[in-house]
């Protein structure tokens, strides 16, 4: 059996004011809780209070972050991959993580979805998109109202240890 601690990634709005910061920290602290690592884009943001979450409950966190410079990184991020990927970065993000919690979010974090869903990664939503497209035949997003939600949701689809 596979002992590997599991990688969660957490995808959301960058803007560093988000309404969802206080979301986004429960959600890191809870990933840190059940002995997981976040894996984010390790930016501003919801990323940035996700990796401050699970850092206040002892975890580890790691930052794939768009650009050349490790030091761009939040001050929250414990290791952090400069890839000089760009957006490319999101489906790096999107193949690495075991389990993915979608938390708001623009663009980029439909882009980390759609990649997750389409590698059968286990993804699942927060207050984000919502998938409706007449004859749709994608797998769905399923979404959750809270973050407990979630996260139970996520970590009994992830299989081995939490």
């Amino acid at each position: 059996m596979n002992s590997r601690r599991r990688l969660v990634a957490v995808c959301g709005e960058s803007d560093p004011q988000t309404s969802l910061a206080d979301l986004a920290f429960e959600l890191g602290h809870g990933i840190a809780e059940r002995g997981a690592i976040l894996i984010c884009g390790g930016l501003t943001g919801v990323m940035e209070h996700a990796a401050r979450g699970a850092r206040a409950a002892g975890g580890l966190t790691v930052g794939l972050l768009p650009g050349d410079e490790p030091d761009d990184a939040n001050a929250y991020i414990d290791l952090a991959i400069a890839t000089g990927l760009g957006h490319a970065r999101n489906a790096v993000l999107a193949r690495t993580a075991d389990g993915v919690v979608a938390l708001g979010g623009g663009l980029g974090t439909l882009s980390e979805i759609a990649l997750a869903l389409r590698d059968g990664r286990p993804a699942i939503g927060i207050q984000t998109w919502r998938f409706d497209r007449q004859g749709r035949t994608e797998p769905e997003l399923p979404t959750a109202g809270n973050v407990n939600d979630a996260l139970t949701w996520l970590f009994a689809r992830m299989g081995g240890t939490a």
